[in-house]
This record gives structure tokens, C-alpha cells and sequence, in this order.
């Protein structure tokens, strides 16, 4: 899978702990190493990692290692973006996004931290 430093990798056996039962707003990237689009969108999000740590906290999920995760989600595409927010998936983003956009419309999570 992708490394990127500020956005943890998390598992079937770690996600409701790190994805669920988290106090902040969580932006789950589903990914896989072999999509292009997912590799250009691994710096985008270190960097609203950084960026929005103490409002908003970044993981992602192999879909291929953690199939039962992307099944469970309903994610048929990669890259997936969602947001959960106390436990719930509260918004859903297809396919790779500058910044800037990808900010836009996370305007609505980011704006209710």
C-alpha cells in the first residue's frame, strides 16, 4: 500500500477502534497500489493531514487486504473518500481531486469541528 507519513493504514481488526470510535471527523481514503489516480491524490492528503490535524484525522484502508471493510462500505472505486463522523459515513467522494477542490467539499465536515 501507499506510505504516507500523517495518514495511518488501518485494518478489519483496527477500523472501528480508529475510524468509528473516534472523537474527530475521520476522511477514510479506500486505496490500493495499483491505482494511479490513488498514488497522486497520497500527497494531497498528507499534506490536509497535517494541515486539519486537530479537526480532522486521515486513515486509509487497502481495499485489496481489507476487502471485507470496502465490501462492508459499499466501495467499488478507488480512490473512495469517506467521512465518518461519530461512527456514521456522512459524506462520499469518487476519483482523485487537487487540493483545493478536495477542500471545498470537506468545507461542510471541516466547518462543524
Amino acid at each position: 500500500m501507499i506510505r504516507t507519513e500523517t495518514v495511518t493504514d488501518v485494518t478489519e481488526e483496527t477500523f472501528d477502534a480508529e475510524v468509528l470510535g473516534a472523537a474527530l471527523p475521520v476522511l477514510v481514503k479506500f486505496t490500493a497500489d495499483w491505482c494511479a489516480p490513488c498514488r497522486q491524490l497520497a500527497p494531497v492528503l498528507r499534506e490536509i493531514a497535517e494541515e486539519e490535524a486537530g479537526r480532522l484525522r486521515v486513515v486509509q484502508v487497502d481495499v485489496d487486504r481489507q476487502s471485507p471493510i470496502s465490501v462492508r462500505y459499499g466501495v467499488l472505486a478507488t480512490p473512495t473518500l469517506m467521512v465518518f463522523r461519530a461512527g456514521e459515513p456522512v459524506a462520499s467522494i469518487v476519483g482523485a481531486r487537487p487540493k483545493r477542490k478536495l477542500l471545498q467539499e470537506l468545507a461542510d465536515v471541516l466547518d462543524r469541528t
